[in-house]
């Protein structure tokens, strides 16, 4: 059973952006931001179409980045938390190129990296841009209850992250390499609790990096970060723990982007979810540091809860997924 992926052309992600949200713009790695919004209807009268507007944004800014026109890319592989993932789909109709929605929940960035770069890497296309993107309040009210309503969060729950993030995946120019990737399984531990990501994501985490790890041979000492998507402060601990007991040890190198994106704070719960959280996280701070050299090979692991606005309510327990992707800095 074979599950990594080994690019041997090495596809370059050579421009970013990212756009943050008002509460986001105001977290612990702010500075790293491109664009930060004051407000987060973004000019818009509804939330679906403000999350619209920042994933359409970062793709736009991202030819920008790359000094490059719209005719230069050959496909956009995008995917968001909205039912039929319309951001997405609403936002690549205003380009002229191919388009694949894709979907993993929170996992759905690290799924459009394996895919593009596949697409680069096999010589099928020159230019891709991989970007994924989540709000606050229109995840809110498709998943849980209408905010109106108040609720109160329990202190297991993580808070979805308005932000949009978008990588330029190409066979020319220089940027971070994308050198393998480790596509998961879908895992599920029982969890039930939707308000309880964490748990229900970690596992899915250690079965992708225990993979990544036997097929590869290499350690988490290979690695300068191990970063996965959207766990929280509870889910990398039960992540840690897990992979522990399989016998290797990330504690050094692991930090999760939800626990990056706010500051330390009770509002925040467990730290930063949704869709646009890795993708935030890594095309703002993490591609920064593998530009600058202070990050030289990087494990992404974008997480997902593959549960359905139906199904919890039904009763059902929620699978989980993540996905490894491998990044180093110019050799």
């Amino acid at each position: 059973m074979k599950r990594t992926i080994y690019f041997k052309n090495h596809p370059k992600i050579i421009a970013t952006s990212t756009v943050a949200g008002p509460k986001e713009s105001n977290g612990s790695i702010n500075k790293y931001f491109e664009v930060k919004l004051n407000d987060d209807m973004f000019g818009e009268d509804t939330f679906e179409k403000a999350e619209t507007k920042m994933l359409y944004t970062v793709i736009k800014n991202s030819i920008k980045n790359a000094k490059y026109d719209e005719d230069n890319i050959d496909c956009i592989i995008a995917g968001d938390l909205l039912n039929q993932i319309i951001s997405s789909t609403f936002s690549a109709r205003k380009f002229k190129c191919g388009y694949l929605g894709v979907y993993n929940a929170c996992a759905t960035f690290s799924e459009s990296l394996i895919v593009g770069a596949s697409m680069v890497d096999g010589g099928y296309m020159n230019n891709v841009i991989c970007c994924s993107s989540s709000h606050f309040s229109s995840a809110e009210r498709q998943y849980r209850y209408p905010l109106e309503l108040g609720n109160t969060r329990p202190p297991q729950s993580q808070w979805t992250i308005t932000g949009a993030g978008a990588s330029l995946i190409s066979s020319n120019g220089v940027g971070p390499m994308i050198t393998a990737g480790t596509i998961g399984r879908v895992v599920d531990y029982g969890i039930t609790d939707a308000n309880n990501m964490g748990a229900a994501m970690a596992p899915a985490a250690c079965d992708t990096l225990f993979a990544h790890f036997k097929e590869t041979g290499l350690t988490p000492d290979y690695y300068d970060l191990i970063i996965t998507g959207d766990l929280g402060t509870l889910g990398s601990r039960i992540l840690k723990d897990l992979i522990w007991e399989k016998g290797y040890d990330i504690e050094k190198q692991h930090v999760d982007c939800g626990e990056l994106v706010y500051n330390i704070c009770e509002q925040e719960y467990q730290g930063g979810s949704g869709a646009g959280c890795s993708a935030l996280v890594f095309n703002s701070y993490v591609y920064n540091k593998l530009n600058k050299g202070l990050y030289k090979k990087v494990l992404l692991v974008a997480t997902g809860a593959l549960l359905s606005t139906v199904s919890t309510q039904q009763g059902e327990s929620i699978p989980a997924i993540a996905h490894a992707v491998v990044v180093e800095g110019n050799i």
